[in-house]
């Protein structure tokens, strides 16, 4: 399967731990659940499924698992990235364990110039022959023109804004029309529903959905309000329950993943356990909130 359009809301599911690495049960549930619920594309082992924290063995468990459960009804997009050889041996075992395609993470720590970030795309992607997405964040800043230029490759297949930086979101789009090249754009921010009427306004019509892992119900239902340009049902949507979810998702740095595994908790379907360090789970009171908040969300995706 190729990765095609992505149509349909993206699921980033989380990566549940035993004692022994990879709840490979669970994740499978998890995974089952989620699809039930009919996502465009199912996102394995990426930023919400705590990529930075995972093994060489666990990353390609969890991507086994996926694929297995998906069973080619949508494409499942394993991340990858850090240091070289490290994002070339993610490529290697997604394309091994029949994963259609890869997120390709930034790499580790150290930056380079545009052309020292574009060489190192190009070694990743030549580890195996699958469709990669790029995802620009922290340092891996893809300027518009390497943007531009890296769309003739082959293997890239889209390009997804962590950034958060509309100005250069802009530019990359206007780079991308002059190249006469065309690429999947997503926005890929922390809760990215707050912010995509403003990235619709860019042409950018995808977005990763957290939210998804744990309230399929609300994000379905903010997708096809969009969808629709219903302007008042988004803003329902956003007032009522993803703007107070950001706000609480700001009270900590890396709440952004362990909100979403206790709210998967939460839902009842799967228990998530913890996040690894350096992240840290969420405070009782925070848990509350966030218990709060999916009563809320429940509710308003009803309505």
């Amino acid at each position: 399967m190729s990765l095609g359009g992505l149509d349909g809301v993206l699921f980033f599911p989380v990566t549940p731990f035993d004692a022994g690495g990879v709840d490979e049960v669970a994740l499978a549930r998890h995974v089952e659940a989620g699809l039930a619920h009919g996502p465009g594309a199912v996102f394995v082992a990426c930023g919400t499924g705590e990529f930075a924290a995972l093994s060489p063995a666990e990353h390609a468990a969890a991507v086994r698992v996926a694929v297995d459960v998906v069973a080619g009804a949508v494409p499942v997009v394993a991340g990858a990235g850090g240091a070289l050889a490290a994002a070339q041996a993610c490529v290697r075992e997604a394309a091994g364990a029949g994963a259609d395609g890869v997120l390709l993470l930034p790499p580790y720590l150290v930056g380079g110039p545009p052309a020292g970030l574009g060489a190192w795309v190009e070694q990743v992607l030549a580890a195996a022959d699958l469709p990669a997405i790029l995802y620009g964040r922290a340092n891996a800043r893809y300027s518009p023109a390497l943007v531009a230029e890296l769309a003739g490759h082959p293997l890239v297949a889209g390009y997804k804004d962590g950034i958060g930086d509309l100005d250069l979101m802009q530019r990359i789009v206007v780079a991308l029309r002059r190249a006469g090249r065309d690429l999947l754009l997503f926005n890929g921010l922390p809760t990215a529903e707050l912010t995509m009427p403003a990235y619709r306004g860019l042409g950018v019509h995808r977005w990763s959905s957290a939210v998804f892992a744990f309230l399929p119900e609300l994000a379905t239902a903010f997708a096809t309000a969009l969808a629709a340009g219903d302007d008042k049902r988004v803003e329902t949507l956003i007032d009522g329950f993803y703007e107070p979810l950001v706000a609480l998702r700001d009270r900590v740095p890396g709440y952004a993943v362990s909100l979403v595994k206790a709210g998967v908790t939460l839902r009842g379907e799967v228990d998530a356990g913890s996040v690894r360090p350096p992240l840290v789970d969420p405070a009782p009171a925070d848990v509350a909130e966030l218990r709060r908040l999916v009563a809320c969300g429940l509710e308003l995706a009803g309505g």
